[in-house]
């Protein structure tokens, strides 16, 4: 796919600019495809799936969503919500020169893309939602908040990824490489161990908020273009009567459910990457 190019663009909070990171790969195709992580990751989870999509002639770029990865932090801890994303992701679509992109988002980043997708007039040709929907039960909700923005320190590699394999079991059977790899890309040094890479304070707004589930039907109703659900089959987050509903509502999604994982599929394996591909270049 040739070599990845890193980029940097400045956004703006109300607390002042913050530097948001991207990942680049693949030829100048008119229709770049952007991948989006989830709450607590950041864009080297797309690397498998950028290979393969840059491989194909695509163009993609995977964004560190502020506070995670190489972007900045912001001042302002309670400006980490889906207003700055939104803002955030739009600055980085007009960077791009695109009229028309695709997006792929994972939990998180599926909600941008679901929330950019629901807007009028908006730039989005194709949509790949990765195991979240216009429904969150509240239980799913607090099984995360139990981990996401806590700070441990970790005296080595090996501990680290001890943590990273329970925290993430919902991503299903990896191989040792793969769990190697999801956990060295999560990490930034600390004296001499290792701690999680992004902003602690981005849990925040979450825990400053009651607790309760989430209903986005209403948004999911705006979306019109053609758009891919990907749920694990054993997902507490994305339940199957939600994905079913999602065929059947908004933009009728095509829903494909991946054996084998919770929350989230890792888009690692050529099974789950290869109609996530095959899906994009239907356009």
């Amino acid at each position: 796919m040739g070599a990845v190019r890193k980029g940097s663009l400045q956004c703006l909070s109300k607390s002042g600019f913050h530097e948001l990171a991207y990942r680049e790969s693949g030829p100048n195709h008119p229709v770049p495809v952007i991948c989006l992580h989830g709450l607590a990751r950041n864009a080297r989870d797309f690397e498998a799936l950028a290979a393969a999509l840059a491989a194909a002639g695509r163009r993609v770029v995977c964004v560190d969503v502020v506070g995670r990865g190489d972007s900045g932090w912001l001042r302002d801890p309670m400006d980490y919500g889906y207003p700055q994303y939104l803002a955030d992701t739009v600055t980085l679509i007009a960077r791009l020169g695109s009229r028309q992109v695709d997006i792929v988002g994972t939990s998180m980043g599926g909600l941008i893309g679901m929330m950019l997708a629901a807007q009028p007039d908006n730039p989005i040709r194709r949509l790949v939602v990765n195991d979240v929907g216009p429904f969150i039960p509240k239980a799913a909700l607090l099984r995360i908040l139990d981990y996401f923005g806590s700070d441990p320190r970790f005296a080595d590699l090996a501990e680290a990824e001890a943590y990273h394999r329970r925290i993430y079991r919902g991503f299903g059977d990896l191989s040792d490489d793969q769990w190697r790899h999801l956990t060295e890309s999560s990490l930034r040094r600390a004296g001499e161990g290792w701690r999680l890479h992004y902003d602690p304070r981005i849990a925040e707004p979450l825990r400053a908020a009651e607790v309760a589930d989430v209903d986005l039907w209403p948004l999911w109703d705006l979306v019109s273009c053609p758009t891919l659900v990907l749920r694990g089959a054993e997902s507490d987050l994305l339940l199957a009567e939600t994905a079913a509903e999602m065929k059947r509502r908004g933009p009728r999604a095509t829903v494909i459910e991946v054996p084998g994982c919770g929350h989230a599929p890792a888009l690692l394996d050529p099974a789950q990457i290869t109609p996530l591909r095959d899906w994009l270049a239907e356009a």
